[in-house]
């Protein structure tokens, strides 16, 4: 069998694809290990993006958070606001009442004194009337002017 060329044809053959296999085999596991190694880059650089949005989606849900903690604050002191701007509009509100009230009390007071004033005119207008006319019928013109000159006597004691 060392001696058939068919042997040596067959020996050589299985060298020839031995040697072809492993150039193969070199070349197919480096092209294997080029993609392992991009696959490898690849899912790391999705490991790290998906970090990156998850920490972004964290940071942005804790904004989100604290915007509505803060509108939730200005909502509340709005309504503190109001509520204390409605008790002060009651306030105010009672005190302007009084005061227009005390104003009506003082205005009739006038108009009382005001109508006491014409009443007390008018009748010591009609007494005054009423007395000269007694005092034209009954005295006599002597009396009347002793009367006169008494008033006109006393007229400056009086002014003063």
């Amino acid at each position: 069998m060392l001696h058939e060329p068919e042997f040596w044809v067959a020996v050589g053959f299985v060298i020839l694809i031995g040697g072809i296999a492993a150039k193969v085999w070199k070349t197919v596991t480096a092209a294997l290990d080029q993609r392992a190694e991009r696959i490898k880059a690849s899912i790391d650089e999705a490991a790290k993006l998906r970090g990156e949005a998850q920490a972004l989606f964290n940071e942005y849900q804790r904004k989100q958070r604290d915007a509505m903690r803060e509108a939730e604050e200005i909502i509340a002191a709005a309504r503190a606001e109001a509520e204390r701007m409605r008790a002060q509009a009651v306030v105010d509100l009672a005190a302007a009442i009084k005061r227009r009230e005390q104003q009506a009390i003082e205005k009739i007071a006038e108009a009382e004194t005001e109508a006491t004033a014409q009443v007390r005119a008018a009748a010591a207008e009609i007494a005054i009337a009423a007395a000269r006319d007694l005092i034209a019928k009954n005295l006599p013109p002597d009396r009347a002017r002793k009367l006169i000159d008494d008033a006109i006597q006393e007229l400056p004691r009086k002014l003063n």
